[in-house]
């Protein structure tokens, strides 16, 4: 079968290797698309710094069962499928207590172990779960980093959804937008991008802010009213927008903080503390949120394919992040086909 394999940043190589051979409790699942999200992006220009080459990516992934091993009784061949790219190792403090999601010893596929570019891939039953039938497997790519969305307005603790003010309107952003819609919730939604506001829009968004023209405190005044956001999340991983989390949260509220940072940033932290102002990491997802994100997809609650930029073909890999390269405004997210 064909495997991709990124030699070192910038430089994918195909290569020809045996078929898996799966074991007990294992899965053998024919590749159907992979997503290119963010973190990927980061690898391809050196500038991951948890990832080491060459290495195999691919972590956001659809695909059909064509093999099962002993000891399999949740799938059969032919079911469509995605899986839950965590390697954990289930003894720390985290695993023990359900947090499996951070572990300890936490790994990702396509990062610090093979990830699933090439045409099949095996992996153990408990990490797969299956996609409704209603669900294509385009979607069905998209599922991980609709997850990563559901456990971040988990990580809120909200019993009922108010007011959401989702900061960056990227992929991850426009997800959580969309999910806090579909939990009951009034969004508002702040990007730098006509384009991806607009589409924001699109997708259900109740109001959209560019704050390089627009006052945000202006904005939260006429549309959330003196009271507020009840929840911020921080999708976009800046100082700039961090700050505007803290300088415009209602005292005694949380904000999550979703996006991914590369580098140490200046925080108000006497702010914070004077306003009783909770930051709350989120990282990944647990299986709950996957079932929550694919139950939400089912019906038909979150619109997916709006935010699917270009397909590419499995060899066409390289052109596809030159792609986003030259399109980073309009790249939400591109995928590869790779059967």
């Amino acid at each position: 079968m064909l495997q991709a394999i990124m030699q070192s940043p910038g430089k994918i190589e195909f290569r020809e290797v045996p078929l898996p051979e799966i074991g007990s409790g294992e899965v053998l699942i024919r590749t159907s698309y992979i997503g290119i999200c963010g973190s990927d992006i980061h690898v391809y220009h050196g500038q991951h710094p948890y990832t080491s080459y060459p290495v195999v990516q691919g972590h956001e992934v659809s695909g059909e069962v064509v093999k099962v091993g002993d000891n399999v009784h949740k799938f059969k061949a032919g079911d469509k499928v995605t899986i839950m790219p965590q390697v954990f190792c289930g003894k720390c403090y985290p695993c023990r207590t359900g947090s499996y999601h951070i572990c300890d010893g936490l790994k990702v596929l396509g990062f610090q172990t093979e990830g699933v570019a090439a045409e099949y891939f095996k992996i153990s039953q408990e990490m797969v779960l299956p996609l409704p039938e209603e669900v294509d497997l385009l979607e069905g790519a998209m599922v991980e980093p609709l997850a990563v969305a559901v456990h971040a307005l988990g990580r809120g603790g909200l019993s009922e959804y108010g007011k959401i003010l989702v900061l960056g309107a990227g992929t991850i952003g426009n997800l959580t937008a969309q999910v806090a819609k579909a939990m009951g919730g009034q969004v508002m939604i702040t990007d730098l991008s006509d384009y991806r506001l607009e589409l924001a829009k699109q997708c259900g968004a109740d109001h959209c802010v560019n704050t390089s023209r627009e006052s945000l405190e202006q904005a939260i005044a006429d549309k959330f009213g003196p009271d507020k956001a009840d929840l911020i999340l921080e999708c976009v991983g800046s100082e700039t927008t961090i700050g505007q989390a803290i300088s415009n949260a209602r005292k005694g509220s949380k904000i999550i903080v979703v996006g991914v940072y590369s580098r140490p940033v200046a925080v108000d932290l006497g702010f914070v503390q004077d306003r009783e102002l909770q930051l709350i990491g989120s990282l990944m997802y647990r299986e709950d949120d996957f079932r929550k994100a694919i139950e939400l997809l089912g019906q038909k609650k979150v619109q997916l394919k709006p935010l699917i930029s270009k397909v590419f073909s499995f060899k066409e890999f390289a052109q596809a992040y030159e792609y986003i390269d030259q399109n980073r405004e309009k790249a939400l997210k591109v995928m590869v086909q790779v059967n």
